[in-house]
């Protein structure tokens, strides 16, 4: 009886190798990295008729947004930040979460508007089209939508596994797009490059009809969940490069997106709660800032407000809140002013941060 038992107890044991082996073995045959300098699809979204171009000394205003894949109401917690959740609640909060912050960036009456972790077939979203849905209610002219990540299927957690997410960074624009480019970014190296999955950026290049410049215009997501920040200091660096080159041609260059980084430096005094050494709460190192280009933080001293909340918990008065979302202009590009929406957390993680600038 006990031989008995030890033989089941074996088979039972090598038939969970076997499973974990060819599981393991899927990941790391499905994980690819999307090429680099890929062209990306200038969509007409909304085709009014009315293709004016840039205006050199033109006051503009672009708006960038990290939506949380439709996931994130203000109650909810992600597992991969320390709370109990690893996907939307139903298809039909997501539906809800995407509609609502789209009309809160609708509000600020962007001429270009930059979104993060827009899914378009995702397990942890039901398989909602959020770049759709986004398409169908914005009245842009222009947009650009470029993949960031495509992973292999998560199995976990393994009473809600997080699935198979693809999802990326999308791009509208109220002014023609002569073209626009996907650049892939450094990432994690060996195993944990299945946690940090595909990273990139999207540059997007629109003409002002008299001017010998463009404004050369990058949305992008930087990696969060990182053995430490050196990874994030390397994508910044190839970042810094990108828009120097392009500045030193005479071009107009803004960055806008999710840095993951703690743009502000002292978020956690500025906001009254100091979290735990996350890698993606760090400031940006100053000597790593080239001349020539110039960070921005959304920040209003008279009522500050934070770009983003920690996930380990539903948001509340003792959540670590922080500002990663914002902007990097060349110093041909003069900021007259940048400032965060308070929308409560209330449809993402993240709350729409803007900036208005004249191209000089």
């Amino acid at each position: 009886m006990v031989r008995r038992a030890g033989r089941s107890l074996l088979a039972v044991l090598l038939v969970f190798v076997l499973v974990m082996g060819i599981y393991l073995a899927y990941v790391f045959l499905s994980w690819y990295r999307v090429e680099d300098n890929l062209v990306l699809e200038v969509q007409t979204i909304h085709d009014d008729g009315s293709d004016v171009g840039l205006k050199k000394h033109g006051i503009y205003r672009i708006a960038s947004y990290n939506i949380g894949f439709g996931a994130y109401s203000a109650d909810y917690s992600f597992f991969m930040d320390g709370g109990k959740e690893s996907r939307a609640r139903s298809a039909e909060a997501v539906a809800e979460n995407v509609a609502g912050a789209v009309s809160a960036a609708a509000s600020l009456d962007p001429d270009f508007l930059l979104l993060q972790e827009v899914d378009v077939d995702g397990t942890r979203s039901f398989h909602v089209d959020q770049w759709a849905q986004v398409c169908a209610q914005m009245h842009f002219l222009h947009g650009t939508f470029a993949q960031n990540y495509d992973s292999p299927y998560l199995f976990w957690p393994l009473d809600e596994p997080h699935g198979a997410n693809r999802a990326g960074i999308a791009v509208f624009s109220r002014y023609p797009i002569a073209s626009a480019l996907r650049r892939q970014l450094p990432i994690e190296r060996g195993v944990m490059k299945l946690v940090d999955l595909d990273r990139c950026y999207s540059v997007q290049r629109l003409p002002a009809p008299g001017e010998k410049g463009k404004l050369v215009l990058y949305a992008l997501h930087l990696s969060a969940y990182t053995s430490d920040g050196k990874i994030a200091e390397e994508q910044l660096e190839m970042l810094f490069a990108d828009m120097l080159s392009e500045y030193e041609k005479g071009n107009w260059t803004i960055a806008g997106g999710d840095f993951n980084k703690d743009l502000l430096g002292n978020s956690g005094e500025v906001f009254g709660v100091s979290g735990p050494e996350y890698t993606w709460a760090q400031p940006v190192p100053a000597e790593m800032i080239p001349d020539g280009l110039t960070i921005v933080a959304p920040f209003d001293a008279a009522s500050p407000t934070p770009s983003c909340r920690n996930s380990d918990r539903p948001y509340g008065p003792d959540t670590f809140c922080v500002t990663v979302d914002g902007f990097i202009v060349s110093d041909n590009v003069a900021v007259m002013d940048a400032q965060v929406l308070d929308t409560g957390f209330r449809w993402s993680d993240h709350n729409p941060v803007f900036m208005d600038f004249v191209l000089q």
